[in-house]
């Protein structure tokens, strides 16, 4: 089937650090003029989505608001729907103003909310948000991805720290971002697609490719920032394709389409 739609991850697909990667700005440009319709999603749990649009503006990249999808919205969005309030927020500061509409607590909250707080996941930070979850609060992880790149090298990111107080509390956490797959589908929903119509491109082979198969999608992988050559061998995960990078993205689909 013809891809109407695509789902495009931001860090290390359409830009790295403060710059678009090379021929990015140019291949959105593209798609937007072949009429498809484009979301923007990703697993940033540092920054509100304000500041996402802001940077992504300020880079080129003619975007807006609601096109891009975060863990933080959709959280706010399921929080909201079963009647939560109170909630510990354990993500940077920032993150905050996409839960205003929450009590933000550090005593007997209703949920605890955990985005990537980096070295802040020291013992006694951690400790504390597993003595709320015996208290009762229900866990929510922003992602769990395994892990992330900071600089040049890779790093832990939140799901470790998400499985261990998993494991102690005895509890599971209710996961919102890349790769469950209400977060790709209230993406799909909104560009009133079906998802055999959509196309999610990512770099990290769990998350964004193993995401979207999982969910009906179609997903490219992007061989730059988190890609490595042992996911082309990878035991579950089979990418409907790759491409070098986003600028090469256009040519797969009129191959593919």
């Amino acid at each position: 089937m013809t891809a109407r739609g695509l789902l495009l991850d931001l860090e290390g697909v359409l830009y790295q650090e403060k710059a678009a990667i090379p021929g990015a700005l140019e291949t959105v440009r593209c798609l937007t003029e072949r009429g498809l319709a484009l979301r923007f999603l990703t697993n940033t749990t540092t920054q509100p989505r304000r500041e996402i649009v802001a940077r992504m503006q300020a880079m080129g990249f003619e975007v807006e608001p609601v096109q891009v999808f975060t863990p933080a919205l959709a959280a706010g969005h399921l929080l909201a729907r079963d009647g939560i309030r109170r909630l510990h927020l354990a993500a940077p500061p920032s993150l905050a103003e996409d839960f205003g509409a929450f009590d933000l607590v550090d005593d007997r909250p209703e949920a605890v909310v955990m985005g990537d707080l980096h070295t802040g996941f020291t013992w006694q930070r951690l400790d504390g948000l597993f003595r709320m979850l015996l208290d009762g609060a229900r866990l929510v992880a922003l992602h769990r991805n395994r892990f992330c790149r900071r600089g040049e090298h890779l790093a832990l990111d939140l799901g470790p720290f998400v499985a261990a107080l998993e494991y102690a509390a005895g509890t599971e956490a209710l996961t919102v971002g890349k790769p469950s797959e209400p977060f790709f589908m209230s993406a799909v929903e909104d560009m009133g697609l079906d998802r055999g119509e959509v196309v999610m491109v990512g770099d990290d082979i769990e998350a964004d490719i193993g995401g979207a198969l999982a969910a009906g999608l179609r997903a490219v992988q992007v061989q730059t920032r988190k890609y490595s050559p042992r996911d082309d061998d990878h035991p579950t995960v089979n990418a409907s394709g790759r491409v070098p990078s986003i600028a090469d993205l256009p040519r797969w689909l009129a191959d593919a389409g």
